[in-house]
């Protein structure tokens, strides 16, 4: 049973503060994580991550249009993002040998994606251009942070196919991660790949809408939804912590290992990584700019802790250093931060 410090369940504030209150509690880990990431990165094989790209178009609005309604945005911009490419970003920056597999167009986008990826150190020789254009996003910001996204697929619906080159880098890989912006039975193929050879592979549910099947379910070490995600997987509410826990239990009964629930502003838990479930709130912000890829950030730097050998509590907690310093930038992929910042963060809230 999850409880709060205080040892009972309280109503959805008190687990807020609760959580809150765990972001800055303990003895300092930013050492031992910055000792891990330098081991990491010499010996250890890369973080694969396999997804679509698209190239995110941002409009600045007062609020969401409504039917009919014809508003004026106040600026326009494009950035690199798509789910794939923000975690392969976000992995590179804070250090970790990270190579991003998947496909793009013949337009600008495409070299757009490149380059910002190259710049964030991640491994792109294995990315495959198709005919027609890259995949896209329209995200229309709130000065809240808030926003609301529509894809265009583009290149990342055009049939997937990996080189020789591209199956050797999956089967040397350190770990996975996987989104939901690509067909199932892609996701299905790499992820055994990857698990057959006993190492983690991390599903982040956004992206997709449909079910996750059993068969990927028992591939996974690690499935991460929001509590949106997790009630529509499950069928069940996710409005109390009871309701959580066993909406979790019920994935977990299809074969997951663990189950990590991102709750925003509530912080995370996961389930299945010890006896009781291990909780993580957030660092506080003095301004939230853009909330895009927070949740990108988030399961980027879970992942790359994990790889680093980290305890589960230290790798949530490098995960939420990495996401609040994430959301007071504009932009997705240009937003998350490279590992001397999380570490400071970290050492400062210690």
């Amino acid at each position: 049973m999850l409880t709060t410090l205080s040892g009972q369940w309280q109503p959805r504030h008190g687990f807020r503060a609760a959580l809150r209150n765990r972001s800055a509690h303990g003895c300092s880990r930013a050492a031992k994580l910055h000792v891990r990431a330098e081991a990491a990165s010499s010996s250890q094989p890369q973080l694969v991550v396999v997804g679509s790209l698209n190239a995110d178009t941002v409009l600045e609005v007062d609020r969401i249009p409504k039917g009919g309604e014809t508003m004026n945005a106040k600026t326009l911009k494009t950035f690199p993002g798509g789910k794939a490419p923000n975690q392969a970003a976000a992995a590179g920056k804070v250090g970790y040998p990270t190579v991003m597999l998947g496909q793009v167009g013949t337009d600008v986008n495409a070299d757009l994606l490149r380059s910002s990826l190259e710049e964030a150190s991640v491994d792109v020789s294995h990315l495959r251009a198709v005919e027609g254009p890259t995949g896209s996003a329209i995200i229309l910001l709130q000065p809240s942070g808030e926003n609301s996204i529509m894809i265009v697929g583009g290149a990342n619906k055009a049939e997937w196919s990996f080189s020789e080159e591209a199956q050797e880098v999956l089967n040397s890989a350190g770990g996975l991660l996987l989104q939901r912006e690509i067909p199932e039975e892609l996701n299905i193929k790499v992820a055994k790949i990857v698990a057959d050879k006993g190492k983690p592979v991390i599903l982040d549910c956004g992206g997709g809408e449909d079910p996750i099947s059993e068969q990927l379910l028992q591939h996974l070490t690690v499935l991460s939804p929001n509590e949106t995600e997790l009630a529509r997987l499950s069928g069940q509410p996710t409005e109390s912590e009871q309701e959580i826990e066993a909406a979790v239990h019920k994935l977990q009964g299809k074969g997951v290992q663990q189950v990590l629930v991102k709750l925003g502003q509530q912080g995370s838990v996961l389930y299945g990584a010890a006896d009781e479930p291990i909780r993580q709130g957030i660092f506080k912000v003095d301004k939230v700019v853009d909330t895009t890829g927070a949740g990108d950030t988030f399961t980027a730097a879970y992942a790359v802790a994990l790889l680093e050998g980290n305890s589960q509590q230290d790798c949530l907690r490098f995960a939420a250093a990495a996401a609040a310093l994430c959301v007071q930038r504009p932009g997705a992929m240009p937003s998350s931060p490279l590992r001397d910042e999380v570490e400071q963060l970290l050492k400062s809230e210690s």
